[in-house]
């Protein structure tokens, strides 16, 4: 087995950080521009799943677009979604992962989240004894799988960097030290301050798509733990944006989840059939941030609605329970998947009395500050000798 990480006490350090798809990226890419500035800091920069995969739009080129320079490419032959070829994907990333983590011997790896190429990727830190340190854990999605492979990761890592104080707490729960847990905020909200904001005609030409109001910005990802086949799951979604005709909505693919593959075909199928209606695998992050300011609601169940959209003030309609658990500022209007009731609660969403109370919160942190702090923190925290971690019991009175 390889040496462990680095102890040495030089403040240069080598930083992996790892992306698989294009949403993490967005998350990410404000971290990554602080650290690719740091003199402190070798930035090694790996990619692997869904950006490298065409069905998943190849967003590798967001990445060299942004003149980020990849230390490694992996590509994980993501050919179909089936959970027994997630499975598999797993498995082949984390072969993969460990083999180019033992070539590159960073002296810590930063995660983010809680997708499969994420869980195998801090395997393979943990059985190469490189510190992990993990973003966004102690959340709940009670409705997905990331679920169980969030609080593994948790377990997986060294040092955590959650999103509000309630996650901190659930991570202590979980048996972490709690001086290994900095709770800073969400570090994609950054790119709302970073990113440039466009005009309604610029981000119109940008897209190819003549904007008009009201708008709607919807994503739709499976729920991996219903029973229930995504292509149900999304009819009803469908059938509740007929519900008005007049609006216009810019449908945004699933990611590479089981199931995401057939609601794309979905997607893409319903937006060739109406003029109202149209769909692109991603915007890229620019274009979507400039959606979510310009968008009267974000419908669907991804976490953007729950966490970016809110720090805009953005209405958002939940749907399921893929988001079940998570914290909710008031701009977010939970709904099952029954048509009328998500016909119900985007009028809710479009009624002037609701528009009214909405206002940015800062429930997940303040944009402009998060990143900045997290990459001060993984530049300078001291590198344990050894990964190994005693379990912090809480006491018997907290923990019954």
């Amino acid at each position: 087995m390889p040496m462990p990480a680095s102890t040495s006490s030089n403040s240069f350090r080598r930083i992996a950080v790892i992306t698989g798809t294009r949403a993490e990226y967005g998350l990410l890419r404000p971290l990554l521009r602080l650290l690719r500035q740091d003199a402190r800091v070798d930035l090694q920069l790996i990619v692997t799943g869904a950006h490298l995969a065409e069905q998943h739009g190849s967003t590798v080129g967001d990445i060299e677009s942004d003149g980020f320079a990849i230390t490694a490419r992996l590509d994980l032959a993501i050919e179909n979604d089936s959970d027994r070829a997630v499975a598999g994907i797993t498995a082949r990333a984390l072969d993969a992962i460990a083999q180019c983590l033992a070539q590159l011997r960073p002296d810590l790896l930063v995660v983010l989240g809680d997708r499969y190429e994420i869980f195998a990727a801090a395997s393979a830190a943990a059985l190469l004894r490189i510190p992990v340190a993990h973003l966004h854990g102690g959340e709940l999605t009670e409705g997905a799988i990331d679920e169980a492979l969030r609080h593994a990761i948790t377990k997986l890592s060294y040092w955590h960097f959650v999103s509000a104080l309630p996650y901190a707490q659930r991570v202590t729960q979980l048996g972490e030290e709690p001086s290994r847990i900095f709770t800073y905020g969400a570090p994609g909200l950054d790119a709302l301050i970073e990113n440039p904001m466009l005009t309604e005609a610029e981000l119109g030409a940008s897209l190819g798509i003549t904007l008009t109001h009201p708008l709607f910005l919807v994503t739709y990802h499976p729920q991996t733990l219903s029973s229930q086949p995504p292509s149900e799951q999304l009819n009803s979604v469908l059938k509740a944006l007929d519900a008005f005709p007049d609006a216009l909505c810019l449908l945004s693919g699933a990611n590479a989840d089981a199931g995401g593959a057939s609601i794309n075909t979905q997607l893409q199928e319903y937006a060739s059939n109406r003029t109202n209606a149209f769909f692109k695998l991603s915007y890229g992050s620019t274009n979507y941030i400039n959606l979510l300011r310009r968008a009267e609601l974000v419908i669907g169940n991804s976490s953007s609605g729950i966490i970016e959209a809110a720090a805009l003030g953005c209405a958002c309609v939940n749907i399921g329970d893929r988001q079940k658990g998570r914290l909710r500022a008031p701009s977010v209007i939970d709904t099952s998947g029954d048509t009328d009731e998500i016909i119900r609660a985007i009028r809710l969403g479009l009624s002037a009395d609701f528009r009214a109370t909405l206002a940015p919160s800062s429930l997940f942190g303040e944009p402009g500050t998060i990143s900045a702090r997290i990459a001060e923190k993984l530049a300078t925290l001291p590198l344990p000798e050894s990964t190994s971690k005693p379990f912090y019991d809480l006491p018997a009175s907290e923990a019954l």
